[in-house]
Protein backbone atom coordinates (compact mmCIF):
# COMPACT_ATOMS: atom_id res chain seq x y z
CA UNK A 1 0.00 0.00 0.00
CA UNK A 2 1.31 3.27 -1.23
CA UNK A 3 0.53 6.43 1.65
CA UNK A 4 0.99 10.22 1.13
CA UNK A 5 1.13 12.82 3.32
CA UNK A 6 -1.86 14.83 3.36
CA UNK A 7 -1.00 17.78 6.04
CA UNK A 8 1.74 18.77 7.98
CA UNK A 9 1.98 20.80 10.74
CA UNK A 10 4.92 21.80 12.78
CA UNK A 11 4.34 21.53 16.59
CA UNK A 12 7.56 21.68 17.93
CA UNK A 13 11.35 22.04 17.85
CA UNK A 14 11.92 18.69 15.68
CA UNK A 15 7.92 17.79 15.90
CA UNK A 16 5.59 17.26 13.19
CA UNK A 17 1.99 16.45 13.27
CA UNK A 18 0.93 14.54 9.86
CA UNK A 19 -2.46 13.54 8.33
CA UNK A 20 -2.01 10.90 6.14
CA UNK A 21 -4.34 9.86 2.93
CA UNK A 22 -5.40 6.80 4.91
CA UNK A 23 -7.10 8.69 7.44
CA UNK A 24 -4.51 8.38 9.91
CA UNK A 25 -3.08 11.09 11.94
CA UNK A 26 0.10 10.79 13.73
CA UNK A 27 3.03 13.09 15.24
CA UNK A 28 6.37 12.20 15.38
CA UNK A 29 9.70 13.38 16.16
CA UNK A 30 12.05 14.01 14.05
CA UNK A 31 15.33 14.96 16.16
CA UNK A 32 17.06 11.47 15.76
CA UNK A 33 16.74 11.65 12.24
CA UNK A 34 18.37 14.31 11.22
CA UNK A 35 21.72 12.93 10.20
CA UNK A 36 23.80 13.47 7.05
CA UNK A 37 24.80 16.87 4.95
CA UNK A 38 20.93 17.31 3.52
CA UNK A 39 19.28 17.41 6.95
CA UNK A 40 22.18 19.48 9.09
CA UNK A 41 19.86 22.78 7.94
CA UNK A 42 16.82 21.10 9.47
CA UNK A 43 18.93 20.88 13.17
CA UNK A 44 18.14 24.39 13.60
CA UNK A 45 14.71 24.71 14.87
CA UNK A 46 13.75 27.72 13.05
CA UNK A 47 15.15 26.26 9.54
CA UNK A 48 12.57 22.63 10.61
CA UNK A 49 9.76 24.88 10.89
CA UNK A 50 9.85 25.90 7.39
CA UNK A 51 8.54 22.35 6.36
CA UNK A 52 6.01 22.14 3.81
CA UNK A 53 3.69 19.69 1.90
CA UNK A 54 4.98 18.90 -1.39
CA UNK A 55 2.54 18.62 -3.22
CA UNK A 56 4.48 16.55 -6.31
CA UNK A 57 5.76 13.75 -3.73
CA UNK A 58 3.18 14.06 -1.17
CA UNK A 59 5.50 14.05 1.81
CA UNK A 60 7.22 16.62 4.07
CA UNK A 61 10.06 18.86 2.32
CA UNK A 62 11.67 21.65 3.73
CA UNK A 63 13.32 24.48 0.98
CA UNK A 64 16.84 22.40 0.36
CA UNK A 65 14.70 19.87 -0.88
CA UNK A 66 15.29 17.36 1.90
CA UNK A 67 12.15 15.12 2.38
CA UNK A 68 11.74 12.01 4.43
CA UNK A 69 9.71 9.17 2.45
CA UNK A 70 6.06 9.28 4.01
CA UNK A 71 6.24 5.55 4.17
CA UNK A 72 9.08 6.50 6.96
CA UNK A 73 7.01 9.01 8.80
CA UNK A 74 3.74 6.45 8.58
CA UNK A 75 5.89 3.41 10.64
CA UNK A 76 7.76 5.88 13.15
CA UNK A 77 6.99 5.64 16.84
CA UNK A 78 3.81 8.33 17.83
CA UNK A 79 5.44 11.12 19.74
CA UNK A 80 3.56 11.88 22.72
CA UNK A 81 2.03 15.20 23.10
CA UNK A 82 3.43 17.59 26.37
CA UNK A 83 0.11 17.57 27.97
CA UNK A 84 -0.54 14.17 27.61
CA UNK A 85 3.12 13.68 28.59
CA UNK A 86 2.74 15.67 31.51
CA UNK A 87 -0.11 13.55 32.76
CA UNK A 88 2.49 10.77 32.96
CA UNK A 89 4.93 12.36 35.03
CA UNK A 90 4.77 12.31 38.94
CA UNK A 91 3.71 14.94 40.63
Amino acid sequence: MIIHVTRVQVVGPYSLELDFDNGARKRVNLRRELYGPIFEPLRDPAYFALAYLDPDSRTVTWPNRADIAPDYLYEMETEQEPTELAKTLPQ
